[in-house]
């Protein structure tokens, strides 16, 4: 029986596109609604509150975060009562005496970190790995959803000047149209979210010119996209003399965003870049201001930096890894959560240039992946969907050269031979016709950051066109550095 994408990837431009609203319609209804407008408001009058109210409201969140996950949690709540101390507030509601929880964890039994009044069948599921290769299911109410996109909408679209409302474009990962498609369209209309969602897996040089006529012809305002794929298209419109569309801000997603990258995007879009971070676990995030600063977000979670090897915290102002207390899900509340980043808090606590008064992100290590090459030259990044919903606890991906791709991955005790099978039509509907090899290992090996690597490719990303036009500059430098 052909799967649901199959299904959709068979329908005309027309339908593929109904269909995307409607899913921008049922998330819309998620994320979205009449509480919106004053959520944002007031998440923009918090950028301007002094240290101290923060500290008042950040306490009454945390302690509220902390209180009900030891008594109504049933993973946190086993854990302090293996203690003895869960009758003892004095001790829960210090951080400081929580663990630190890693993704295994949560991946093995994710219904054990949920709330015992959520009904999971009534909350958002969805998935994320992030860098670690790791695949989790995550479960998030309407009201946290709301929460995260108010959040979202001032402190990305609103510092720049634009809004949901206005047409929008995003270069991302989801396969919108077939692979084996040859001609435009690329993208998809989602009227549901204003939004033209434009297929990562068909930007080559060759299709540029459509795909920038596509932008200026949807009327964009903005774009969010992984440098990554953006540098295909900026480099090929520079090579091309294509004339940008009319945006306001250039948006990263997802990745890293490197000084070369963010050089060339500017030159091509003819407009700022601004770099972001941020997590599906909703437990930390940050994005730059007009002043080139990266400010984390107090009210998403409490970001510590600990040590590489110890769970300790290290000195202020040592790159380190990041633990998180998410602040937004109460439902499904994950405490000093390793996220698998490293980076480093600024040390200076003068209010930023923009007037804002938010910490800074001042070092970020992680969300660089490397990227696939295809047979005919496309460019992909985003690659962790092929692992959603198999069981597999984590896997990575080397390119050994154009034709073959290597997936190395853990299993579960529930993997069987389908799952290999569903990892290589995957990849397959995403790359094209390559060669791939499983390896099935007890451990994937780690760097001497205890951290692997999801994706490495041995064959050379860059292409002529974006030699010539990235900066001959050493990329080292870190957001908000």
């Amino acid at each position: 029986m052909p799967s649901l994408q199959q299904f959709y990837h068979a329908l005309p431009h027309g339908a593929r596109c109904a269909a995307a609203s409607l899913r921008g319609y049922y998330l819309r209804r998620w994320r979205y609604g009449a509480e919106t407008r004053g959520l944002v408001d007031a998440a923009l009058a918090r950028d301007r509150w002094d240290h101290d109210r923060w500290q008042e409201w950040r306490t009454a969140r945390l302690n509220h975060i902390l209180t009900r996950a030891a008594r109504q949690v049933p993973y946190y709540r086993r854990y302090w009562r293996d203690r003895g101390k869960l009758g003892d507030p004095g001790w829960w509601l210090q951080l400081k005496h929580w663990p630190v929880m890693s993704k295994a964890e949560i991946r093995e039994r994710p219904l054990d970190f949920l709330a015992d009044d959520c009904d999971p069948n009534r909350m958002f599921r969805y998935h994320t790995s992030g860098t670690s290769g790791t695949p989790l299911s995550l479960y998030a109410s309407r009201g946290t959803l709301r929460r995260r996109y108010a959040l979202y909408e001032a402190r990305i679209r609103q510092w720049n000047g634009v809004a949901i409302r206005q047409r929008w474009a995003i270069m991302g990962g989801q396969m919108v149209v077939p692979l084996r498609r040859r001609k435009p369209p690329y993208w998809v209309h989602n009227v549901g979210l204003n939004q033209l969602y434009m297929s990562t897996f068909h930007l080559v040089p060759e299709t540029a010119a459509d795909y920038v006529a596509a932008l200026k012809r949807f009327g964009t305002t903005h774009m969010i996209v992984y440098p990554s794929s953006a540098r295909v298209l900026a480099a090929a419109m520079l090579d091309q003399d294509l004339a940008p569309p009319r945006l306001a801000v250039v948006i990263s997603n997802a990745e890293y965003l490197s000084t070369a990258n963010r050089r060339l995007l500017e030159r091509a879009f003819a407009c700022p870049v601004r770099n972001t971070y941020g997590m599906a676990e909703f437990a930390a995030e940050a994005s730059e201001c007009e002043a080139g600063t990266m400010h984390l977000w107090p009210d998403a979670g409490v970001v510590e930096i600990f040590r590489d090897t110890i769970d300790e915290s290290g000195p202020v102002g040592v790159a380190g890894r990041l633990i998180v207390t998410g602040l937004q899900n109460d439902d499904m509340p994950l405490i000093r959560y390793d996220v698998g980043d490293r980076g480093r808090l600024s040390e200076d606590e003068a209010v930023c240039a923009c007037g804002r008064n938010l910490p800074v992100l001042a070092a970020l290590e992680g969300r660089t992946n490397d990227m696939i090459v295809t047979p005919d030259g496309r460019h992909i990044f985003w690659l962790n969907p092929v692992f959603y919903d198999v069981n597999v606890a984590e896997a990575q991906i080397e390119q050994a050269d154009r034709h073959t791709l290597i997936v190395r991955f853990v299993s579960t005790p529930d993997y069987t031979v389908t799952d290999g099978d569903r990892i290589r039509n995957r990849l397959r509907e995403r790359v094209g016709d390559i060669t791939i090899k499983l390896e099935q290992l007890k451990s994937i090996p780690r760097g001497p950051n205890g951290k692997f690597q999801a994706v490495i490719s041995r064959v050379p990303v860059l292409s002529l066109s974006d030699q010539r036009h990235v900066d001959p500059l050493r990329d080292d430098a870190r957001p908000g550095a």
